[in-house]
């Protein structure tokens, strides 16, 4: 239940925190399961809820395990649809749990889910694909090893920065990777392998490689252009929105980025903060309305403010 109302929510925000999401297969967004979705890790759990937001099925997730060690995040995770997978790094006594996660993803594949598994493993903030571990090649082989016709998706997240509010989203789709395009012949060392090599081949593709410090590469990939005319006709309801929401952003901004200093979540975070703060501020400046002006104002303003937030957003300089 919170998993599908937090979508239909984000289904409206998104909108407003993505300048413009460009798609090469939006088709794909239509998919039935099982499907294993193997992606790249850039920006934190806003990965995810891209990912969950723009897909019409629900979607199952895999996160690090260390979070779930309190039953009360671990019982909130698992009602987002999120099973934990632990590294070696967070206590190989737990290492035995990865076998639980991955026997309930194979039960959920069977019911024809689609899963979402994060194939580097760790999150950087970076325009570049990493090598590849081995927990998704294992994920599929097993499904395919039980007659489950599951179907790995490669995709590719890109975003145009890491820190700025409204920025564009790349996602970039692949080919679907089947049984039929696997040699088991082998040992599992030597599948796991053909695997990340045809996974590798394709996210490589889809992954865009930019260096940090190269301004113009950013600006010539990542940016999108806009037309003069719209930008002319968003300039007044853009300047209202900057007046308007910045008493919530800002300080939002500033809270986040103490609490995320040096750390990859930033843009996760500060989404997540504004997802949950932005409908009590909305109310708080209607009924403000309401009370001096009327019903009609504030009904007006209920609209007319996000509006302003996401002209603003259009207008926005799109790269670090």
């Amino acid at each position: 239940m919170l998993y599908r109302i937090l979508k239909i929510i984000s289904r409206i925000a998104i909108r407003i925190y993505c300048r413009k999401i460009v798609i090469n297969k939006p088709e794909i967004l239509n998919t039935e399961g099982p499907v294993l979705i193997a992606a790249n890790h850039p920006n934190s759990f806003l990965d995810s809820v891209i990912l969950n937001t723009l897909f019409e099925k629900d979607i199952w997730a895999l996160a690090r395990g260390d979070v779930f060690r309190k039953p009360f995040f671990a019982k909130l995770l698992h009602s987002l649809n999120i099973l934990p997978v632990y590294r070696t790094s967070e206590g190989s006594e737990n290492l035995n749990e990865n076998y639980k996660t991955f026997e309930a993803c194979t039960y959920k594949l069977k019911e024809n889910a689609i899963i979402k598994i994060y194939s580097e493993g760790l999150c950087v903030n970076e325009w570049h694909l990493r090598t590849l571990k081995k927990g998704t090649a294992r994920l599929a082989i097993r499904a395919w090893e039980e007659g489950i016709p599951l179907k790995v998706l490669p995709a590719g997240i890109n975003y145009s920065s890491f820190r700025k509010f409204g920025k564009n989203v790349f996602l970039n789709f692949g080919e679907f990777i089947t049984i039929q395009d696997m040699n088991f012949n082998g040992t599992d060392g030597l599948r796991h392998q053909q695997f990340n090599c045809k996974l590798q081949e394709q996210l490589s593709r889809l992954v865009y490689e930019i260096d940090e410090n190269d301004i113009f590469m950013k600006k010539k990939i990542l940016t999108v252009p806009q037309n003069i005319t719209k930008r002319i006709l968003l300039f007044l309801p853009a300047a209202i929105g900057y007046v308007v929401n910045m008493p919530l952003y800002i300080p939002a901004k500033h809270f986040t980025y103490r609490k995320t200093k040096e750390t990859v979540h930033y843009d996760s975070v500060i989404t997540a903060l504004l997802l949950i703060l932005y409908i009590p501020y909305l109310v708080l400046i209607t009924a403000f309305v309401w009370f001096i002006s009327g019903w009609w104002y504030s009904i007006f303003l209920l609209l007319l403010i996000p509006f302003t937030a996401w002209a603003y957003v259009q207008l926005k300089e799109q790269t670090d």
